[in-house]
């Protein structure tokens, strides 16, 4: 009896660690769907109201972990061991000067601007790091749909609608490549929650934005190891949709900053291929410091991410612009 007794004792422990190893590679199956909606309208603070960066709008459709077998053998072969993930998402960004009532805009302002993307990527995850590279492919210019959608809006809610659409930077065809890196460093864990630094590279390239960046979020919360941060719609500090929820209740705050080298901008610097349109002086160095809450429950990731950004180009009139972004994502 005590032998068996003692067996059991020893058994126990390797019993426990076996079940949560098997917890911690346990397969994820179930799609993950997001909408996000970025906008000064959507922000703790005095809203900046249409100017600039005025809306980002975003649905997202992303795989469960190594469902997609064709998305799995392709990112085993240039990650290795890990899951792997395929993300599909459809975007729109629409940006306006500083006085969207002035009719011809004021050519020292920023331009109107429509960015309307379809991007298709991989999301490769290990215990600490996540990789993402994605391809997007769309237009900029009217067949962005930027004037429609905003004023449509402002219509709707009987705001004034912006007169100087017709003055934005012209159609032309848009792709953009991005690769990122981010880490998964554990720093402290108590009773009540953990801590954790997720920093990061980016690199983007095409003729929509190319630029590298490099920051970092430091979390307080429980359940940490569920994702890799939240979202954002590019550029800026991006953890992407997916999600394994690893506690009953997953919640964390956060706070981080990121700085960018921008080589180019298509909604600043005007057309690719065309001279003499719409455009300004941008400025090659952007930083940007974010906040915000995220919580997990029953499958829902719910975020909200508050944003500062540096000024963008010369002669910008915000001091520190800032937008809210929220998401929500459901699995399925």
């Amino acid at each position: 009896m005590r032998s068996n007794i003692s067996t059991l004792l020893l058994a126990l422990p390797m019993a426990v660690a076996a079940t949560a190893a098997f917890a911690q590679t346990a397969p994820d199956p179930d799609s993950i769907w997001t909408l996000q909606a970025e906008n000064d309208a959507v922000s703790t603070l005095k809203g900046t109201s249409d100017q600039y960066y005025t809306s980002g709008l975003r649905i997202g459709w992303t795989s469960g972990a190594d469902a997609v077998d064709a998305g799995a053998g392709l990112g085993h072969a240039i990650w290795g061991d890990g899951t792997t993930r395929v993300s599909l998402e459809l975007t729109q960004s629409l940006f306006t000067p500083h006085d969207t009532q002035l009719d011809p805009p004021n050519p020292q302002d920023r331009p109107y601007a429509g960015v309307l993307l379809l991007t298709g990527g991989l999301i490769h995850d290990t215990a600490d790091t996540r990789d993402l590279v994605s391809l997007s492919l769309g237009v900029v210019g009217p067949a962005a749909l930027g004037e429609e959608v905003r004023n449509g809006f402002h219509n709707i809610i009987g705001d004034t609608p912006n007169r100087g659409w017709h003055y934005q930077v012209p159609d032309q065809i848009a792709a953009n490549l991005l690769v990122q890196r981010t880490w998964r460093l554990p720093l402290a864990d108590f009773d009540v929650a953990q801590v954790d630094v997720l920093p990061s590279v980016t690199g983007a390239l095409g003729d929509v934005r190319d630029y590298v960046q490099a920051g970092g979020v430091v979390r307080v919360g429980q359940g940490l190891n569920s994702d890799f941060g939240t979202a954002r719609i590019a550029p800026g500090l991006n953890g992407s949709d997916a999600f394994t929820q690893t506690a009953p209740l997953v919640w964390y705050a956060f706070a981080g900053a990121d700085g960018q080298a921008v080589g180019y901008d298509v909604t600043l610097d005007g057309s690719t291929f065309r001279r003499n349109t719409p455009s300004v002086h941008r400025t090659w160095d952007v930083g940007e410091f974010e906040g915000g809450l995220a919580v997990i429950l029953y499958g829902v990731r719910v975020t909200y991410t508050q944003t500062w950004q540096t000024q963008a180009f010369r002669g910008a009139r915000s001091g520190l612009f800032n937008f809210g972004s929220l998401a929500a994502s459901v699995k399925f």
